[in-house]
């Protein structure tokens, strides 16, 4: 039988989740601007009078209860136009609807938007979204869209919506899938309705999930995208049934609540939890076609009784379809169906085929939005701002070296086609080997592995050569190319053949995909895929037509089309049992669709807005340039401070933000003195590094200043030639030695090899007879030691040092600790960055802590982890924690005792205990409530007060470290 790939269906769908959680399609795009406020405000007036930025007011509307008598309220919000106060006169209405998996927040954009161009607008969360109440039924007539029906009624009520007879508002409705349909439908059951726009909508949800195309009628319809398909069902959109009740179940957590109730459905058990807020029935039906890979009788009645399709016939409104070509989950063939079904009793229809979808963005998108804008004053205000009674307008593919798709027009609309046939021959080599017409491919076992073509809401995911590899399957594809074409050739709508099939099963299921083949590399211009679901008599031929997907393409001279036939694809369930199938293109032509379309004025890469914008980008960056210009003369001027002539290091006001936003050090000041080893600490993305490297001239502070015995440093400052240096790792070149190495940095300095202090150095790297040996062969941690000797090289007045202990052993590091203190005794100053507190709190003789780009603390070590009034417990390793939990409480009741924690490490349990008594009480006062001491101390260990100095930091609201801006920080290590 058939079973839903589980595994690709689940990870990709989990992709598709995390990327798209709503539809972005040009005329539907969302900005996830914030929620309104529950209260109306007007945003102020126009300066000529004429509306101005939009009143909102947020609605709880009752509406039809659900099928268990639940009551359901709406959670909606009401944009007016502002400007004109009390004296406003009445607006004509739009109701607003959005997409699935949304709410009313993915409609406040355009909302504000027609509000300000003086309409009063109404976007709602849809039943079973957002904070409405009840349970999704896919656009059930009998709910959501009499929930549309009621609303409508709404504005009949509103004393600032244009009336056109009492009880009936003068009303447009624009939607996005899952709210075209929606728009489609209301338009179609409700007369009230002026209006229709309906962007990438369906028209029959059952052909949309079970996409069929295999196709009965004339091989060469009057309708470029007619796709008239035969009554068996095709196979299931796996990964888009996976993403309909993921997205559901992303939202199953909030339910609506003070919204008007309607009882969670995911409260009832097993179902509840695997159905979210969909509604039992639905989800029921559309399980069982995720197991068998069929729909029942019973899922078909329900979702074409959930589509247009069977209302059209009383849709009377202007109409507006909008569908894209970057669409697989609605293709174009959904709006060529609603199109004819409606082209003779509407007023005015228009249709606007464009390069985006569900799986992409459109590249004409401003033209799209102005398209809507001037739709719904045409319609709703007779501005007459479209010529004609309708109009059809495509978007052909973006040319090379353009960014933006033309856009071309017919006075017809639906528009009809005219057809020319092309040549098709086998590929030599695509199904393996095979060079004879019909071709051989097979269907593997489980179905796997299977083509990638395209992911739902991703779109392409590659080109060429290795997306072409992923589709055609060696054994499970056949390829037909045709001649190259002579002369450049736009195909509008759904090529067309006939297939002859042999297959070694009852039926078979195919995937069609044209391709595009220039200079022998193939190709998906339109990631689109026609399955294809036959039935057969095993081992006889049978001829079935297809239709490929609609789309434009736009084949240049020389290059060729290629049709892929495949037996798999990873977007659908397909059988799981082997078969080999034989296939010929019968006639050996491909049949293309053409409409005569002319050019509109094209939306240019560079427009005149571009050119403004850009001017005005190219100033900013003159005035940044000049402003930038004089940092660096006055950073170059800086005066030296005589005050600071004796101080080695001083860090004064530091800051440094990178490009992205992220500031990396705010503010940051601290001072290194003679005699000193100053440890800098700070977790990852603390800002030590970037310190470090404005430090020593490497980079430039946004502000601040950083002096070298009262010096300023500035890229290539004099007072650099005192610094000694080993930040972010040795550099060495391989293939010279350790000695040679260090031979040819002191020669990049100019100075005499006798200032060098070469042997010294050279006991400190510690390397014995490998320090002639190349440096390639060196491990991890000899090339660290070679890096600090060379810092010390000429013994620098102030030696800096970023982790010089990574990858050295235990006792190499303890070796190096007396080394770094004799160099400070010696009147000189080491900075160290580490995160090996212990070592630090061995070595250093003072600490600079830093957090989030900041100082926290500083201080000499042993202040910081010495304290009068505090007590270090060591207690019996045998002890456990409830016994230590025990004499913690028991110790915290005796007065005087101000705090007690608990430490654990490995094999040390210990307190710390905070008190305001002298520390032969605090010990009488731990005898008494019995703990089993072992050893006491005054001293804190540096871990914990770096902790808790850094914790204490991030209670006082310092950044909260998102995921974005963790890898922000990264920069800043």
């Amino acid at each position: 039988m058939y079973a839903v790939r589980r595994t690709a269906a689940a990870l990709l769908a989990a992709v598709v989740l995390a990327l798209v959680p709503g539809t972005s399609v040009g005329l539907a795009a969302s900005t996830g601007l914030a929620a309104s406020p529950a209260n109306p405000t007007a945003a102020g007036l126009g300066a000529d009078g004429t509306p101005g930025p939009a009143i909102e007011e947020t609605l709880s509307v009752p509406v039809g209860p659900e099928p268990d008598g639940t009551a359901v309220a709406l959670d909606a919000t009401v944009f007016r136009p502002g400007g004109l106060g009390q004296h406003s006169e009445p607006w004509s209405a739009v109701l607003l609807a959005h997409g699935f998996g949304g709410s009313k927040a993915d409609l406040v954009e355009r909302g504000r938007d027609l509000a300000s161009r003086g309409y009063l607008v109404l976007g709602y969360s849809a039943r079973g979204f957002g904070a409405s109440g009840g349970r999704i039924h896919l656009n059930d007539p009998a709910y959501e869209i009499a929930d549309a029906r009621a609303l409508v009624s709404l504005l009949a009520t509103r004393s600032d919506v244009l009336l056109d007879a009492p009880g009936d508002p003068h009303v447009g409705v624009v939607g996005a899938s899952y709210g075209g349909a929606l728009a489609i439908m209301l338009g179609a059951t409700d007369p009230r309705v002026d209006s229709v726009v309906g962007v990438v909508a369906w028209n029959d949800l059952a052909d949309a999930f079970f996409p069929q195309f295999a196709v009965v009628g004339p091989r060469s319809p009057m309708g470029p995208a007619q796709v008239d398909r035969s009554p068996e069902p095709g196979p299931l959109k796996a990964l888009w049934a996976s993403r309909f009740f993921g997205s559901a179940l992303a939202g199953a957590g909030s339910p609506g609540a003070g919204a008007g109730g309607g009882a969670h459905p995911s409260s009832g058990g097993d179902a509840g939890a695997v159905c979210g807020r969909f509604d039992p029935t639905v989800c029921r039906l559309f399980l069982e076609a995720t197991v068998t890979g069929r729909p029942s009788p019973e899922l078909l009645t329900v979702l074409r009784a959930h589509s247009p399709r069977p209302l059209l016939s009383g849709l009377r409104a202007p109409t507006m379809l909008v569908q894209g070509m970057a669409d697989s989950l609605f293709g174009i063939e959904q709006a060529a169906a609603t199109a004819r079904a409606i082209a003779v009793q509407v007023p005015r229809l228009a249709i606007r085929w464009i390069d985006g979808g569900h799986d992409g963005l459109s590249s004409t998108a401003a033209a799209d939005e102005q398209a809507l804008r001037d739709w719904l004053a045409d319609t709703l205000r007779g501005t007459t701002l479209l010529a004609g009674a309708g109009q059809f307008i495509y978007a052909a593919p973006i040319p090379r070296r353009r960014t933006v798709a033309p856009l071309f027009t017919t006075p017809d609309s639906p528009p009809t086609a005219t057809w020319t046939a092309v040549p098709l021959a086998p590929l030599v080599g695509a199904s393996g080997g095979a060079t004879s017409d019909p071709q051989r491919i097979v269907t593997p076992p489980g179905g796997q592995p299977a083509s990638v073509t395209a992911i739902p809401s991703l779109g392409g995911l590659g080109v060429g050569a290795a997306a072409y590899q992923l589709a055609a399957l060696p054994g499970q594809s056949a390829a037909f190319d045709s001649p190259p074409f002579a002369q450049q050739t736009a195909i509008v709508g759904a090529p067309r053949l006939t297939l002859t099939v042999t297959s070694t099963g009852p039926e078979t299921v195919l995937f069609l995909s044209l391709w595009q083949v220039t200079a022998g590399q193939a190709t998906l211009p339109r990631r689109l895929v026609a399955p294809v679901r036959v039935l057969t008599t095993p081992g006889q031929p049978t001829s079935v037509d297809v239709a490929l997907a609609p789309a434009t393409w736009t084949v240049e001279a020389g290059s060729s089309l290629r049709l892929l036939i495949t037996s798999t694809d990873s977007a659908y369930a397909a059988p799981r049992e082997a078969r080999v199938d034989l296939v010929a293109v019968a006639g050996g032509e491909l049949r293309l669709p053409h409409v005569d379309g002319y050019l509109l004025a094209a939306e240019s890469d560079l427009d005149t807005e571009s050119v403004g914008v850009a001017t005005a980008i190219a100033l900013l960056l003159a005035a940044f340039g000049v402003l930038a210009w004089r940092e660096r003369r006055r950073r170059r001027l800086l005066p030296d401070r005589a005050d600071l002539a004796d101080v080695p290091l001083a860090v004064e006001h530091l800051v440094k933000t990178y490009a992205d936003g992220h500031r990396a050090v705010g503010d940051v000041s601290w001072r290194a003195e003679r005699g000193q080893v100053v440890g800098l600490l700070g977790p990852n993305g603390a800002g030590k590094t970037t310190t470090l490297r404005m430090a020593m001239g490497l980079i430039t502070p946004d502000s601040g200043a950083v002096y070298l015995g009262g010096r300023a440093v500035r890229p290539g400052a004099p007072a650099l030639r005192g610094v000694g240096a080993l930040v972010e790792g040795p550099g060495f070149l391989p293939h010279l030695t350790g000695r040679a190495n260090l031979h040819a940095y002191w020669a990049a300095t100019g100075r005499p090899i006798e200032e060098a202090r070469l042997d010294e150095a050279l006991d400190v790297a510690a390397l014995g007879g490998a320090v002639d040996r190349p440096v390639r062969s060196y491990s991890h941690g000899m090339r660290q030691r070679l890096g600090i000797a060379q810092a010390m090289l000429g013994l620098p007045d102030l030696l800096v040092l970023d982790e010089p202990t990574n990858g050295l052993d235990p006792p190499q590091i303890a070796a190096m600790r007396p080394i770094l203190q004799r160099y400070a005794a010696a009147g000189r100053t080491v900075v160290v960055s580490s995160h090996l507190l212990a070592e630090v709190e061995q070595t250093c003789s003072h600490v600079v802590v830093m957090h989030a780009g900041r100082v926290v603390t500083a201080g000499p070590v042993a202040d910081l982890i010495d304290s009068s009034d505090t007590t270090v417990v060591h207690l019996d390793p045998a002890a456990t924690a409830e016994t230590i939990a025990a004499v913690a409480d028991r110790l915290l009741s005796v007065a005087g005792i101000l705090e007690v924690e608990i430490v654990e490490d490995e094999g040390d349990s210990r307190l710390v205990v905070t008190a305001g008594m002298p520390r032969p009480d605090v010990v009488r006062a731990l005898t008494e409530v019995g703990a089993d001491v072992v050893g006491l101390s005054s001293r804190k260990h540096l871990e914990e007060v770096f902790l808790r100095v850094i914790a204490a930091a991030q209670t006082a609201g310092e950044p909260t470290g998102s995921v974005t801006e963790r890898l922000r920080q990264v920069r800043a290590r």
